[in-house]
């Protein structure tokens, strides 16, 4: 015979007390002396006492069910992203349910599901400005964004200091040596890519580098976009000294194309990513690149919404999380006794 569950009247007996009173514990009433409560946790713990999640909703008067809606959920960073606000919301009592919502029609049938129907307490929302969406989410409603900030009072944000990402990327280059430097940005109505481009251009006017358009060449965050903005940097027949691409999967794409084309990373050109995946350090040669704590994200945003529900009145943050340089292999110092760029023969363009 399976063993019962264990109910809130059975830690109340084994305590000493009225179920009300457990009831207030498990809660976090302040209406309950600390000798007795201390006596109903160890009861808690003794018994193994799960609350009912149902229950402790009731309880409440909301749900402790949360939301997390992203472009997509196949992207390592979104999926990393949820992994940190699930965890932190299990800490905290809290289900996280996490859905896609490639575009904002589909958000807007996502938000009609959750909110009326699931009866969600609160919502993170990763890339709310990628497109139209924000303009689909409810207002007076327990909101935390991830990779921008708010341009509405009142609604929490967590983000990376891309910024200073960029500007840490473009930094390590020029401390190489390198002067001739070309950049592969991600979507660039992100405001992700929007600053990381200001960080570029600030270490490059700062070391009195003026850039051309024909040096940025806008990707889409893939390997595939990457490959393909360094072949359209190589067009002119002549090859950058280094590349700082937007995140990690683009500098892969980037690394591979030169390969095709008999050009040797770090030797004859250095290549920095962004993000520091799992496999950044195996890869072929192992990725310079800047780290952003993803997870930390995840659990930053989740525990200001978690806030937010518990008490309306908590004042809003913008959150910018530090990113760090994480210095490997496909870096080098500048060939100063190679006065010109590569040049390529008409068949390896």
């Amino acid at each position: 015979m399976p063993q019962s569950r264990v109910t809130i009247r059975d830690v109340a007996k084994h305590a000493g007390v009225s179920h009300q009173t457990v009831s207030r514990v498990i809660n976090n009433s302040q209406h309950v002396a600390p000798k007795t409560r201390k006596k109903v946790q160890a009861s808690i713990v003794e018994l193994d006492y799960r609350p009912n999640a149902i229950a402790r909703s009731m309880a409440l008067g909301r749900t402790c069910l949360l939301a997390c809606l992203a472009p997509n959920l196949t992207d390592f960073t979104f999926a990393s992203l949820v992994e940190g606000a699930e965890v932190e919301a299990r800490k905290h009592g809290y289900f996280l349910i996490s859905s896609s919502a490639p575009t904002p029609d589909i958000l807007q049938h996502l938000l009609n599901e959750l909110i009326d129907s699931r009866r969600v307490s609160g919502l993170i929302v990763i890339n709310p400005y990628v497109d139209e969406r924000y303009s689909y989410l409810p207002e007076n409603f327990p909101l935390v964004f991830i990779g921008s900030h708010a341009r509405e009072p009142g609604i929490s944000s967590v983000t990376l200091d891309d910024e200073l990402a960029g500007y840490l990327a473009v930094q390590h280059l020029l401390s190489l040596g390198h002067r001739d430097i070309a950049m592969v940005t991600g979507v660039m109505i992100e405001d992700c890519a929007q600053k990381r481009c200001i960080g570029f251009e600030k270490a490059l006017k700062e070391a009195g580098i003026t850039h051309t358009a024909s040096q940025v060449i806008q990707g889409d965050w893939s390997a595939t976009s990457g490959r393909d903005a360094f072949m359209a940097l190589t067009e002119t027949g002549k090859v950058p000294s280094a590349i700082f691409a937007q995140n990690d999967r683009m500098a892969i794409g980037v690394m591979q194309s030169a390969r095709d084309m008999g050009i040797s990373v770090p030797e004859q050109l250095s290549v920095i990513g962004l993000d520091d995946l799992p496999l950044a350090s195996y890869f072929a040669p192992p990725l310079t690149t800047i780290r952003q704590d993803i997870i930390k994200i995840g659990s930053k945003a989740a525990q200001l919404l978690i806030a937010n529900i518990e008490e309306p009145s908590h004042p809003t943050h913008r959150l910018t999380i530090n990113p760090e340089l994480i210095v490997r292999k496909s870096t080098a110092p500048f060939n100063h006794q190679k006065e010109e760029p590569i040049e390529l023969s008409h068949n390896q363009i």
